[in-house]
Order: structure tokens, then C-alpha cells, then sequence
């Protein structure tokens, strides 16, 4: 496979993110947002196939339904997968969703509800936490943060949407099997929380940004992983899927622009 010449940063977050559904085997994928949604695509046009996955309705599909308008697109569908169906999965861990929290901290508990000290009056208030408490203890989910900041990675979220891994919240007989954390994808880094102790670790980094960059904009510790490298770049097949389930370039709207080293990867990656 060819490496791009030239990719925008969302598409390099886009195969990042397909990555997180690797080997993950015959689980229901769900991307939620433009980019997680086009990587859980991809991860299923390229390294998983067996991947489940719906129409964004209640019908799972062989092939994933492009964003936007879909013209003269015909799906391919397979079977019914109505909310009855859909919580089984979830039930029983067999989904791994990609999610957008507003915070996450160093034991990887996710807040989508209220920011702000306190819980009675926050400084700004969301629309509560919705399934996360359920679908957090029930199966694996990553987070993607399309702007990492001291904001977003917290010493401690405001309030506990989605379970992690502090064990003060996990007394003597609770059961844990089904909750598991996936990665955490930002406009930096890729980074999870399977270091020693759960730490969160850097895997790689995005053309262009280095670790004391994404140490200074994180509120707390991380710990380089072993082999901590640069996020791959795309290739120019992946990018050619990627155009094909986003016709409408969607991807382009979703990020305030490219970072530095980017431009570079652009102008001065070659084939292989």
C-alpha cells in the first residue's frame, strides 16, 4: 500500500480511529460523531469484516451507509436490529462504542453531564448522562477529544458519567468483566490506560506534536508506551474509502484545522 502525500488531519484521526475496532471480533460498532462513525466504517471495509453494523436506524448492513445524503445508494442489509436487539449487545458486552465525552481523568471516568464544582449549579450543564452509566459498565469504549486541553483531560471529571478504572468505585462483589476502556483519540495523541497501574500512556503521536506538547495540555500524569512512535499516516486506498463513505466531506467540518505537522506530512511523505 502507497502512504498519502497529502491528508488533513481528520482523515489521519479517522484511520486512527478505525484502529480501536481491530480484532475486536463480531461486536456492534458504534462510531458516535462524524469522525468515530467513519472510522468504525473503515475498520470494517479493511482489517474487520465481521464487525457489526447498522444504518444508523434499526437494520444491520453489510457495507456502512455513507454520511449525508445518499442519493442513489442502495443499502445492503442483513437483518433487523431494533433497540430490543441493540441492548442485548450492550448487555451482554458485545458493542464497542466510540464516544465524545466532555471530560475524561486519569482513571479514565468520562463526563458528559455538568462542568463545574458544583453539581447543583454547574457552570454549564448538558443533557445528562443519558445511557453512559448502563453502557459503560456493560461494554469497551473509547473517547475522542477533537481539541485536547487541561479542559478536557481533568485531574478528576465533575461528575461521573461513565465508569473507569478508580477503585474506590469498585467494591468487594461488584462485577467488572464486561467494562473495559479502549483508546482515547485527540487532535494530538492516541493514548489508553493500560499502563502499569491502569496509567494512562501515550501509544503515538501526530506528525508534529511531541509528548511534552500533550503532557503540558493533560491534567494529569502520563507515561510514554513502549513503543511511542508517530500516529500512522494514511494510504492512499484508505483515503479512497474514506472519500467514498463521506462524499460530502463532513470530515472537513469537524476540526478547527491542521496542525503544524501535518502541512509537513502533506508536502514530504512518500511511498512505499
Amino acid at each position: 500500500m502507497s502512504v498519502a502525500k497529502e491528508f488533513s488531519l481528520a482523515e489521519l484521526l479517522i484511520v486512527a480511529a478505525s484502529e480501536a475496532w481491530r480484532g475486536n471480533g463480531e461486536v456492534l460498532a458504534s462510531g458516535l460523531g462524524v469522525l468515530p462513525r467513519l472510522g468504525a466504517s473503515l475498520a470494517k471495509l479493511t482489517h474487520s469484516p465481521e464487525l457489526l453494523m447498522t444504518d444508523s436506524e434499526c437494520f444491520l448492513v453489510e457495507e456502512p451507509i455513507p454520511l449525508g445524503p445518499r442519493g442513489e445508494h442502495v443499502p445492503k442489509y442483513s437483518g433487523y436490529m431494533g433497540f430490543e436487539r441493540v441492548f442485548e449487545c450492550v448487555w451482554g458486552g458485545r458493542r464497542h462504542a466510540m464516544i465524545g465525552p466532555t471530560q475524561v481523568d486519569r482513571f479514565g471516568q468520562s463526563n458528559l453531564s455538568v462542568v463545574g464544582p458544583d453539581y447543583h449549579q454547574p457552570k454549564i450543564a448538558m443533557l445528562g448522562v443519558r445511557g453512559l452509566p448502563g453502557n459503560s459498565i456493560n461494554h469497551r469504549n473509547s473517547f475522542f477529544l477533537p481539541s485536547h486541553s487541561l479542559r478536557a483531560l481533568v485531574h478528576e471529571v465533575d461528575m461521573v458519567s461513565g465508569v473507569g478504572l478508580d477503585p474506590a468505585r469498585w467494591p468487594p462483589g461488584m462485577n467488572r468483566t464486561l467494562m473495559a476502556l479502549g483508546i482515547v483519540l485527540s487532535d494530538l495523541c492516541v493514548m489508553d490506560f493500560n499502563g502499569p497501574d491502569n496509567a494512562a500512556q501515550v501509544l503515538s503521536l501526530h506528525p508534529g506534536v511531541s509528548f511534552e506538547q500533550v503532557q503540558e495540555n493533560t491534567g494529569f500524569p502520563l507515561r510514554e508506551a513502549p513503543n511511542m512512535g508517530e500516529t500512522p499516516h494514511p494510504t492512499e486506498e484508505q483515503l479512497a474509502l474514506i472519500r467514498r463513505l463521506d462524499p460530502h466531506d463532513l470530515r472537513s467540518k469537524q476540526l478547527k484545522g491542521n496542525p503544524p505537522g501535518i502541512r509537513q506530512a502533506r508536502s514530504g511523505a512518500t511511498d512505499e
